[in-house]
């Protein structure tokens, strides 16, 4: 049976020159990069390539990036370092109705604590309005939080605009950028942010090296206490191997950047276009252009996204419903809630996430199998024969 891995939002695969990069440090290179002998200095210094590696994948410097486990992680450190070490100024933070989680739920922890939330809603494309986080500041606001590109449905959000009007109101600036890094050309001084998140795994790197990227001179306070590691922010012995991983991955995906997108663009439009005539009664999500190189996203009415998961994964085709930290809680996706997505059409989403190694042969495979996986589930839904009648 044929393999297609379309849900590279969830995780990437390790691309061998990662892998091979990585090995060393599982091996004879194993010393702790704060020991001061030969095997500490072997650790340290790949510890400070990957750190430049990384930074020139988002036009920054090196000693502004602080290594961490995940992207959930680095985005707990962003929220909550950045909002707590300004809480004598304010309690007020501002961030979009369709952050991720990790931002998300370290808000409401925030809340937890006194400070205040104001969600900025979105439009039908999933998009934010940087007139409305304007509206949402106030004297005491001291963290703005918007993601670059959402991973369930794609689109790309206005970093640059916001970046003015925070720098404009001298409120710190966070960007989750886990599902854009390696899919799109970053600067952080053209974005005019303050902190970035990303994560290996969503660039062909390994699970557990991620980073957190904060502008010199902004203060953070560490989520976990401990040691001086990554300069006191994020203290623990350091995971060389997946830090080596990722800073190899970033310089692959820096290197490559234009053609990878260029790729999986056209294929995303294939999809974009092909699919929902073919299945009929599909809506794209999403922004129809201004969206991730490999996301394509949709709502099938009258079915169940789960069960159409399982029925594809049948035929050998790996998608999701929703982000990988959703799929499995049986309920709409707060990002098509947001977009004002009935429920009933938000359980019935899809989203493709292709990858470097996506191809036409892949694309032609999805297109032939999904009409009659649709078709059966469809033959089964109370809700289609209530509407064929």
């Amino acid at each position: 049976m044929r393999k297609v891995y379309l849900d590279n939002a969830a995780t990437t695969p390790v691309l061998p020159e990662v892998r091979q990069t990585m090995l060393p440090y599982l091996d004879e290179l194993f010393g702790n990069p704060s020991s001061l002998h030969d095997w500490g200095d072997a650790a340290r210094e790949a510890l400070a390539a990957s750190r430049n590696q990384v930074a020139r994948l988002i036009g920054a410097t090196g000693n502004d990036v602080t290594f961490t486990s995940c992207g959930t992680e680095s985005n707990n450190l962003a929220v909550k370092g950045l909002a707590l070490a300004r809480q004598k100024k304010g309690k007020h933070l501002v961030v979009s109705a369709i952050e991720h989680f990790s931002v998300m739920h370290s808000a409401r922890t925030l809340e937890k604590m006194g400070f205040e939330l104001s969600l900025v809603p979105v439009d039908k494309y999933g998009a934010v309005d940087p007139a409305e986080v304007r509206r949402r500041l106030r004297p005491d606001t001291v963290l703005v939080s918007i993601m670059m590109a959402n991973n369930e449905v794609g689109t790309l959000q206005p970093i640059k605009e916001i970046g003015r009007i925070t720098k404009e109101h001298e409120i710190v600036f966070h960007t989750d950028a886990v599902a854009a890094a390696g899919q799109l050309e970053i600067s952080v001084d053209d974005l005019g942010v303050d902190a970035l998140s990303l994560a290996g795994n969503q660039l062909y790197g390994p699970k557990g090296g991620a980073a957190l990227w904060v502008r010199k001179g902004v203060r953070i306070l560490p989520q976990l206490d401990g040691g001086i590691q990554e300069e006191g922010r994020r203290p623990g012995t350091e995971n060389i191997a997946a830090i080596v991983g990722l800073g190899k991955a970033a310089e692959l995906a820096k290197d490559n950047l234009a053609d990878r997108a260029k790729q999986m663009s056209r294929l995303r439009n294939r999809l974009l276009k092909e699919l929902p005539p073919r299945l009929g009664h599909t809506d794209v999500t999403g922004h129809p252009t201004n969206r991730l190189p490999g996301n394509a996203s949709f709502v099938t009415h009258f079915i169940e996204g789960e069960a159409m998961l399982m029925l594809l994964n049948s035929k050998g085709i790996a998608v999701s419903s929703g982000s990988a930290c959703t799929s499995r809680a049986l309920k709409a996706s707060h990002v098509l809630s947001a977009m004002e997505v009935a429920d009933e059409l938000a359980q019935g989403s899809i989203v493709f996430s292709l990858g470097i190694d996506t191809n036409d042969d892949d694309i032609d495979y999805v297109l032939e199998m999904m009409p009659p996986v649709v078709e059966r589930l469809r033959q089964m839904s109370p809700l289609y024969a209530k509407y064929v009648k």
